[in-house]
């Protein structure tokens, strides 16, 4: 152990939990001690935020960046288009990235960053709005801001009161709200949300559509009513989708044969040599347009206990077909 590490002492177990215990307690204490001083300056800074043309850029320092960088993030993806720009950056060329049709949202809890406070002044000849996030309302970055978010704590949970913690949280926690507010007043839908996460499972769910994951052409098991079982059963072997679609000439569906079908005819003892596929389909099958969401397919199969579904044009003629494997090929379930 080097002469600069902290002595060595045993480990007590009782005294992690209770002060877990106790990081727990002070920073819910800080979450909802936002409360009681959020009120009009957050509603100004809302609203400020719907007026901009430009993007919200955050700003911070330290473990107020950290907080920033998240903050931004889930404003941009709630509908609120932003980008962190870190202080010290911006005094070397990154405020160029800046315009007077952005808003500058600063984070410092003492407001009293220096790498914050030299770019104050830019910031005010730039004319961008400045929404300050602080522990400190009489701090310099304060006194200059447009709108002043108190994010101040008691106390930090660290032991010593010196490591930012509930600080952070809370500053975190403010920031949601600002996203939540923001989200709400722009009338931001669970479809707005999954196109500005198309990689994401949410994404999948409602952005891919039946059209982009079945089968179509000739990978679509399909045969007419009158064909002889053996080659309804090479059909399916062939395709590999566990099941057959019997169409007539016009591509209308007028029934669905699969595997399970085949596995209670053989329990009954049927004989299979002479009959045709009309004599064994299940008519009217469950079928699903092309254009609908590949997670409704998902969510028929589930209902009725079926592992595959015929897919149907808008004139109900076939067009594909999709079973369990595909959706998880997919990601969709």
């Amino acid at each position: 152990m080097s002469a600069s590490s902290p002595s060595a002492q045993a480990f007590d177990p009782a005294q992690a939990l209770r002060l877990a215990q106790e990081t727990f307690d002070i920073e819910a204490a800080a979450v909802l001690g936002l409360k009681a001083r959020t009120g009009e300056a957050f509603a100004r800074a809302v609203e400020a935020i719907l007026q901009v043309r430009g993007r919200v850029v955050v700003m911070g320092m330290g473990k107020s960046g950290h907080i920033g960088r998240k903050i931004a993030a889930t404003l941009a993806s709630t509908g609120t288009p932003a980008m962190f720009v870190h202080p010290a950056e911006a005094s070397h060329g990154d405020l160029g990235m800046i315009k007077p049709v952005d808003l500058v949202l600063a984070i410092s809890n003492g407001g009293e960053s220096e790498e914050i406070t030299a770019i104050l002044p830019v910031l005010k000849r730039l004319g961008a709005p400045l929404v300050a996030m602080t522990g400190n309302p009489r701090s310099t970055l304060a006194s200059h801001a447009d709108i002043v978010l108190d994010s101040g704590v008691e106390k930090e949970a660290c032991p010593l009161n010196l490591a930012p913690t509930a600080s952070t949280t809370a500053q975190l926690a403010l920031g949601d709200a600002l996203a939540v507010a923001l989200l709400d007043a722009r009338g931001f839908k669970t479809e707005d949300f999954a196109r500005s996460h198309p990689g994401g499972a949410l994404g999948r769910k409602l952005l891919t559509h039946l059209g982009d994951v079945m089968r179509s052409g000739d990978a679509v098991p399909r045969v007419g009513p009158d064909t002889p079982f053996p080659q309804l059963m090479r059909e399916m072997s062939a395709k590999g989708l566990g099941a057959s679609a019997i169409a007539d000439q016009d591509g209308r569906v007028l029934g669905i044969f699969t595997d399970g079908d085949l596995r209670r005819l053989i329990e009954k003892g049927a004989d299979l040599r002479a009959v045709a596929a009309r004599d064994v389909m299940h008519p009217n099958p469950r079928t699903i347009r092309a254009d609908a969401l590949a997670v409704e397919a998902a969510d028929l199969m589930e209902r009725h206990r079926i592992t595959s579904v015929l897919v149907v044009d808008a004139d109900g003629r076939l067009c594909g077909a999709v079973n369990t494997n595909d959706l998880m090929r997919a990601k969709v379930i």
